[in-house]
This record gives structure tokens, C-alpha cells and sequence, in this order.
């Protein structure tokens, strides 16, 4: 079995032989600039089509049977269309999988898909009677509260994109208003002013694939930005770092442990067991 570039969960999948390549994922360790990241993704989306590679003779040594995929976003992996070319060259030729979430419900229904298809149902059924106990027990929780903080899930810094697909249908559920997040749909580029306008009781950093030490420098950013310290955000020190790379990018099982990320921060008095456990939480630091 071969994994994606980016699989790095559950620990046995740093084990397994990479598929894809990007050079850009090296690039974010390396000193790019997210201004830099975001120029240098849109000129290859531009001129290639794509920002991945496949390691086409790893695969025709493996002969998959299955292969994972998805259509839902160029920038998030190899497109649809790419994989399916090459499969149907491939001995078997192996099935392809498209997952396409842009909710809760739809990833949940790709956690039944994948079961199926490995023909392990069972592991779904309990796997996610289990998620979705948890996301219920916050959602009823949080559904007694009336205070719902708006609260700015944002995707990039540099330039600024607001959260998208399941993203505002998180901080819904977990007691929050995200009024420029686009629920169901793709996340988009926004102006500034826009941040200004909403003036944001809370902003969660949950940058795409980013962990909480890349998304520290990109806070430094977003605090140069005009008139940042008038927003009630910054005035009150409630601004977050997220580890979206294990968390909010990923729509997988532990969606879940990002609601409860976002109930502690929206509603901590409420949510204690779920808040910050200081600079060194691996899953969510306060840094306003």
C-alpha cells in the first residue's frame, strides 16, 4: 500500500511508500512566505494544471487495487482526472475511489464509502456511532447558550481566504457565528476589509495544511495588517492557532476533534476539558 505525501496519521502511514510529490510542501519548511506559497501554487496550477506529481512506476509496481482520490480541490491533492487517466493504464486496471466532501454528512458518507470498498463496513458503522456521539453531545451543549461569538475561521493569511465547506458548519455546531465563512462551498479570497467590517469576537487560525509552529509566523503576518488591533479579536486577545493539517483540512475521523477544538475556544466556561492546555498544546494555542 502506498500513501499521499501528505499522510502523516496514523503513525503507520509515515511508513508506507509515497505516491505523490510536491515541491511545494518541502517549499513551507523551507522559508517560503504564505504570499510566496499562494503566487508559486497559482502560476503552476496555471501553466501545468497541477502542483502534484505521481510516481506512475511506484504504482505499476504495487498494482493497487484501489485507488483513493478525490475532485473536490486541485490545490489539496492530485486532480480527479489525472489519477483516473493513469489508472485505467494500470494492470487491473485497480478502482477509483472519488471522495468529495463538502460537509459533515458527505464525509461521513466517504468514511462508509472506503469501508466498503476495503470491505470492512463494520469498522465504519462503529467508528462513526462514535463520532457522531461526540459531535451531538457539543452540539446540544452548545444549542443552550445563547451568546454565539462571530467567530472568523480563516483558511489563509497572506492574501486572506475565509473558511469554506464544512468549515462554518463547524463553528456552527460548536456555539459560534462564522458570517464569512461559505458553508458547503469552497473556501474563497476575501478583502481585508471585509475582517474589518465583520469585526470578529474571536479569529481561529486554521490555515490549510499548516500545523500550529508554521501558523505562528503567518500570526506575526496578520498582525502588520491595517487597523488589526481594532478588531474586538485582537483588542481582547482571542485570537487562536489551530493545527489545520491534523484537524480542520482534514476530512476524515477527527473532524470531530475539531468541533470540540472550537467549542473550548468559543465557549470555554462551557467546554473546559476541550480549551488550551497552554503554548505547548499540540492541538490549539491562544497567542492574542
Amino acid at each position: 500500500m502506498a500513501v499521499s505525501h501528505e499522510c502523516d496519521f496514523p503513525d503507520e502511514a509515515n511508513k508506507r511508500p509515497r505516491a505523490t510529490h510536491c515541491p511545494v510542501s518541502r517549499s513551507r519548511g523551507t522559508g517560503l512566505t504564505s504570499r510566496e506559497v499562494d503566487e508559486w501554487v497559482r502560476r503552476a496550477l496555471h501553466e501545468n494544471g497541477t502542483i502534484y506529481a505521481i510516481d506512475e512506476p511506484l504504482l505499476r509496481e504495487l498494482r493497487p487495487d484501489v485507488i483513493l482520490t478525490q475532485r473536490l480541490c486541485d490545490v489539496c491533492a492530485v486532480g480527479y482526472g489525472t489519477v483516473a487517466r493513469l489508472a485505467g493504464t494500470l494492470p487491473g486496471p485497480p478502482e477509483v475511489v472519488n471522495l468529495e466532501p463538502s460537509s459533515l454528512n458527505d464525509i461521513f458518507n466517504d468514511i462508509r464509502c472506503v469501508a466498503k470498498v476495503c470491505d470492512v463496513p463494520e469498522r465504519a458503522d462503529k467508528l462513526l456511532s462514535q463520532v457522531s456521539d461526540r459531535i451531538e453531545g457539543v452540539r446540544r451543549r452548545a444549542n443552550r447558550i445563547r451568546h454565539r461569538p462571530r467567530c472568523f475561521l480563516m483558511e489563509w493569511v497572506d492574501p486572506p481566504f475565509c473558511s469554506g465547506h464544512w468549515g462554518p458548519e463547524l463553528v456552527e455546531i460548536a456555539g459560534g457565528n462564522d458570517s464569512l465563512g461559505r458553508k458547503h462551498q469552497p473556501s474563497v479570497q476575501i478583502e481585508w476589509q471585509e475582517v474589518l467590517d465583520t469585526r470578529p469576537d474571536v479569529i481561529v487560525l486554521a490555515l490549510c495544511s499548516y500545523n500550529i509552529d508554521r501558523a505562528r509566523r503567518d500570526y506575526e503576518i496578520l498582525r502588520g495588517f491595517p487597523e488589526f488591533n481594532s478588531l474586538p479579536a485582537a483588542r481582547r486577545g482571542e485570537i487562536y492557532l489551530v493545527d489545520a493539517s491534523a484537524y480542520f483540512a482534514r476530512p476524515g475521523p477527527r473532524i470531530v476533534d475539531s468541533v470540540e477544538i472550537l467549542a473550548g475556544i468559543l465557549h470555554p466556561r462551557e467546554f473546559p476539558e476541550f480549551t488550551s492546555r497552554g503554548r505547548d498544546d499540540p492541538r490549539v494555542v491562544r497567542v492574542g
